[in-house]
């Protein structure tokens, strides 16, 4: 089981805040800092200064740290056009030297959209339709060889003879992460383009069940190469209970509410929880980590839950 430390900086994260994080997990030897795409912070939290951009934040976190794998869980297809994102996602990994990981969703929650004059198709239908074009383009785009075109015609994404321009610095790209739980369209679509499926925030056994559909797309459609499989779950590590609650309270949290909902508790607790992830075949564990300002709490899974694992 590989750690990664998830954040959420619509809840109210500066840049400073947000590189001091991502610099305490590669200096603590996490595999990867990773943060969320949105516009508008949700439930508690008064969401200052405001939103910062996903991908103009990675670009500035590819220059200021050098081993640690940078990217999104997920960034929405409603917020881009899929050719300058591929653009974007592409250039990021240039000046990271090749550490980005690419999320990508299909977009879901509506006030971002109104609180910026986004679009947001009103059907659940369409936005996946939206998406799964998106994901043949930005795919399409970096598969593309250096001197060939690039051409597409969907129902709602059509490309002209367009140069394709510019490769990830990842041959043959960044790997593609899709997450989810629906039965039916994701597991097609995760078969089809990711190399990691994701489930955020539900049950072991919830998880067993997505992961189980997926390996079945998977087989179904005759992929060879492998799916990595991962998982989101909010952590509150503590050296003891005062300090489980002390940081429970401090994300608006309770202590019991999370040990059934997340990973809560002493070190001992998350690993042992972080075993039963393992037992149904995740291999990376995203920590939500809602305190950026707690790096404290960073250094104690570091070095009483990561080193276990390890």
């Amino acid at each position: 089981m590989r750690l990664r430390i998830f954040t959420e900086p619509q809840q109210g994260a500066t840049y400073e805040t947000q590189l001091a994080v991502a610099k305490a997990t590669e200096d603590l030897g996490f595999e990867a800092f990773f943060r969320s795409d949105h516009y508008l912070r949700m439930g508690g939290g008064n969401g200052l200064p405001g939103p910062t951009d996903s991908w103009v934040t990675l670009a500035g976190l590819a220059r200021e740290t050098s081993r640690v794998r940078l990217g999104t869980l997920m960034s929405a297809a409603t917020f881009r056009h899929p050719g300058p994102l591929a653009i974007s996602v592409a250039q990021v990994d240039r000046m990271s030297n090749g550490r980005v990981e690419f999320g990508f969703g299909a977009g879901w929650f509506e006030p971002e959209h109104a609180a910026y004059g986004i679009p947001f198709p009103a059907s659940a239908r369409e936005r996946f339709d939206r998406y799964e074009e998106q994901l043949d383009v930005i795919t399409g785009l970096w598969a593309t060889p250096v001197g060939e075109t690039f051409r597409y015609e969907g129902r709602h994404y059509r490309f002209g003879e367009g140069p394709a321009l510019p490769k990830p610095q990842q041959a043959p790209r960044p790997p593609v992460l899709i997450g989810g739980t629906g039965r039916i369209r994701t597991p097609r679509l995760a078969a089809a383009h990711a190399d990691e499926y994701n489930v955020a925030f539900a049950s072991i056994e919830d998880t067993a069940a997505a992961f189980d559909r997926v390996r079945s797309a998977v087989k179904a459609a005759g992929r060879a190469d492998a799916m990595t499989y991962s998982a989101v779950q909010v952590v509150c590590c503590g050296r003891d209970e005062a300090e489980v609650e002390h940081r429970a309270a401090a994300i608006g949290r309770a202590p019991e509410e999370l040990r059934r909902n997340g990973l809560a508790g002493s070190p001992a607790e998350i690993v042992e929880k972080l075993g039963r992830f393992t037992e149904i075949g995740a291999e990376r564990m995203y920590l939500q980590v809602l305190d950026l300002s707690d790096l404290d709490h960073l250094e104690l899974l570091a070095s009483q839950v990561s080193r276990q694992l390890q």
